[in-house]
């Protein structure tokens, strides 16, 4: 197969180093495996994982221009164990209205500021009416 971004290929681990892992993809090719793409888990230390020696399937990820190959073990297994699209294309969510804080976010803070004000001015007064009543009111005692 050939060296194209996006092709899964088999190498040989030839080098380890703390960032990563060295790969010969044959015919005097070699791409790195940067320590992030060796699993989805964190890793610690590569050793622990990898060794040289050892045949692993990578995803090509990117070709640089100097000619420099980024490699992916945890991309060539996901795409691998991917189950194949079904034919219902699954429906997307959206939803019905707008958050109220996603329409705070268009707003200036000084226009958030207000508005928090006079709602909270709004509420304060509901609220003294309704114990005013229940207390029976100013000057409701009359003796």
């Amino acid at each position: 197969m050939s060296i194209e971004v996006g092709n899964i290929v088999e190498g040989k681990i030839t080098g380890l180093a703390n960032f990563g892992a060295f790969v010969d993809l044959g015919n005097g090719k070699n791409g790195l495996v940067h320590i992030s793409e060796v699993s989805d888990k964190f890793i610690e230390n590569i050793k622990d994982e990898l060794e040289e020696g050892q045949k692993v399937k990578v995803k090509i990820i990117n070709i640089a221009d100097d000619g420099k190959i980024a490699l992916s073990i945890r991309k060539a297994q996901e795409n691998s164990n991917k189950p194949k699209p079904s034919a219902a294309p699954k429906k997307k969510f959206e939803p019905k209205r707008q958050n109220k804080s996603r329409q705070n976010e268009n707003k200036s803070f000084d226009a958030m500021m207000n508005s928090f004000l006079k709602d909270s001015e709004d509420r304060l007064s509901s609220i003294r009416k309704n114990t005013e009543g229940k207390r029976g009111g100013r000057g409701s005692r009359r003796s």
